[in-house]
C-alpha cells in the first residue's frame, strides 16, 4: 500500500504514539481489503459511544487516546450515547452507568469531537456533498450518506472511524470505488407505502434477503410527502437486518439521476402488500400493552416530531396524557427548534419526553424497567429483542401512539 512521506512518518511514530496506532490501523485495513492508498476525507462520524455497547474495555481505550494530546483532523460528530446527557436523573438512568457514560463523553471532548450524539448527523450540520469521501460509523448514517446524499463511505467500526478522524484519511477501497457501488439486486415494490413504518418493514424484509449487497429499488407508486424521512427509515432497517450500506432508488437517489448506475437484473425481488403485512407480523413479538413508546430510531426530524404533536392535539392529550412512558428521541439541534416551535411543551404536557443524545437501542432501558416497547422503527424492531431483551410492538406512528392511550 502506497504511503506518502508524511504518512510514513506518522506510521513510524514520529508524530506520537496515538497517531501511530491510528495510522497502523488504517494501513492494516487497507492491506486486508486491497487498497492502493489512503484518500482524504471531509468528515467523520464516530460510533462506540454508549457505555452499554463498549463497556470498561472501550472506556479504557478512549482514556488512552485522550491522554495523547491529539485532536481530530476533520469535522467529527458522535453517535448516540447511552443516555440523555442533560436529563439522566429525571429519566432514571442508573448512577454507575451515568458516571461511566460521562467519562466516555469527556474523552471525546478532549480530542475535539463534537458532542452532538446523534445517528442523524446530516440533520445537525455534518452534511457531506455528493462524491465526498468520508469515514462514517453507525449503520443508518452510513446508509443515508452513501445512498441519499451520494457521499462515499464504508461501514466503519468505531475504532476505524476514530482513526480516520485523527488522521483525516481513510483507505481507498469498497464503496469509495465506482465499481463497488453498482446494484446486484433489483427490488420492485408493487404496493403503495405511506407511513415510515412501511418503509421500515420493507427494509427489514429486503435486508434479510440481500444481506450486505446493493439493492436497486423501483417503486411502482411514487413516494409520497417527506420522502427523505422515509428513505431514512428504509436505509436504517436495511442496515439493521442485512448490513446494507448502500442502496439506490430509481429516479430519486443522486447516482440514479446522474446516470451512473448500471443495473444488473440477474437477481430480482418483487414485494407486494402481503409481504409487508407478513413482515409487520414477524416484527411484532407481543400483544401486551407497552411500558414505553419510542419514536425516533434513527433520530427524529422536526417533521416526525410534529407528527407526534399533531396526534396529541387531535386526541386532546394535554388533559389526559399517555398511560405509559413516551420517548421522542432526537438530537439536541432539532430539539432546540422543537422547543422554539412549542412542540416540546405540547409533548411533555401530555406526559412524554423529548429525549436527546440517545435512543432505546443503546440505552440501558432494561435496567430502567422497560420490558414491552412500542415503536414505529423497523431498525429498532430488529435490534430491541437482542440488544435490550425487549418485547416489541411494531406499527405505524399513529397506531403506536394509540397504544399509549
Amino acid at each position: 500500500m502506497y504511503l506518502t512521506r508524511e504518512e510514513e512518518r506518522i506510521y513510524n511514530g514520529e508524530y506520537g504514539e496515538v497517531l501511530e496506532v491510528a495510522m497502523n490501523l488504517l494501513v492494516s485495513l487497507g492491506e486486508i481489503y486491497g487498497a492502493e492508498r489512503l484518500v482524504e476525507i471531509s468528515s467523520a462520524q464516530v460510533s462506540g459511544v454508549s457505555y452499554k455497547t463498549i463497556g470498561e474495555e472501550g472506556l479504557n481505550f478512549l482514556k488512552d487516546i485522550s491522554k495523547g494530546d491529539v485532536k481530530v483532523a476533520v469535522p467529527t460528530t458522535l453517535n448516540p450515547a447511552g443516555m440523555d446527557l442533560s436529563r439522566y436523573e429525571e429519566l432514571n438512568f442508573p448512577r454507575d452507568f451515568v458516571e461511566r457514560q460521562l467519562e466516555i463523553i469527556e474523552c471525546f471532548k478532549k480530542i475535539g469531537v463534537e458532542i452532538g450524539c446523534t445517528c442523524t448527523p446530516y440533520l445537525s450540520g455534518n452534511v457531506p456533498i455528493y462524491g465526498d469521501h468520508i469515514a462514517w460509523a453507525e449503520s443508518s448514517a452510513v446508509s443515508y450518506a452513501n445512498s441519499v446524499i451520494g457521499a462515499r463511505t464504508n461501514r466503519e467500526g468505531g475504532p476505524s472511524a476514530l482513526a480516520s478522524a485523527l488522521i483525516g484519511k481513510t483507505p481507498l477501497y469498497g464503496y469509495h470505488l465506482d465499481e463497488n457501488r453498482m446494484p446486484s439486486y433489483t427490488v420492485e415494490v408493487e404496493t403503495e407505502l405511506k407511513d415510515i413504518s412501511h418503509y421500515g418493514a420493507l427494509g427489514s424484509l429486503v435486508g434479510r434477503i440481500v444481506k450486505n449487497e446493493v439493492p436497486y429499488f423501483i417503486f411502482k407508486s411514487p413516494i409520497s410527502r417527506d420522502k427523505y424521512t422515509k428513505l431514512k427509515a428504509l436505509g436504517a432497517s436495511l442496515a439493521a437486518s442485512g448490513g446494507v450500506a448502500l442502496y439506490h432508488v430509481e429516479g430519486i437517489t443522486p447516482e440514479c439521476k446522474m446516470g451512473r448506475i448500471e443495473i444488473d437484473t440477474s437477481e430480482r425481488i418483487s414485494i407486494g402488500r402481503e409481504d409487508i403485512e407478513e413482515e409487520y407480523y414477524r416484527l411484532n413479538t407481543t400483544e401486551e400493552r407497552p411500558d414505553l413508546i419510542c419514536i425516533g430510531c434513527p433520530h427524529c426530524s422536526l417533521g416526525e416530531i410534529k407528527e407526534v404533536v399533531d396526534f396529541i392535539v387531535k386526541n386532546n392529550l394535554g388533559r389526559t396524557g399517555f398511560k405509559c412512558d413516551l420517548w421522542v428521541c432526537t438530537c439536541i439541534h432539532i430539539k432546540a427548534i422543537a422547543d422554539r416551535m412549542g412542540y416540546t411543551t405540547i409533548i411533555e404536557r401530555a406526559g412524554g419526553k423529548v429525549v436527546c443524545d440517545t435512543c432505546m437501542v443503546v440505552a440501558p432501558i432494561e435496567e430502567i424497567g422497560y420490558r414491552n416497547v412500542a415503536t414505529n422503527s423497523g431498525k429498532a424492531a430488529v435490534y430491541l429483542p437482542n440488544f435490550c431483551s425487549s418485547n416489541v410492538i411494531f406499527d405505524s406512528t399513529w397506531e403506536v401512539l394509540k397504544k399509549g392511550l
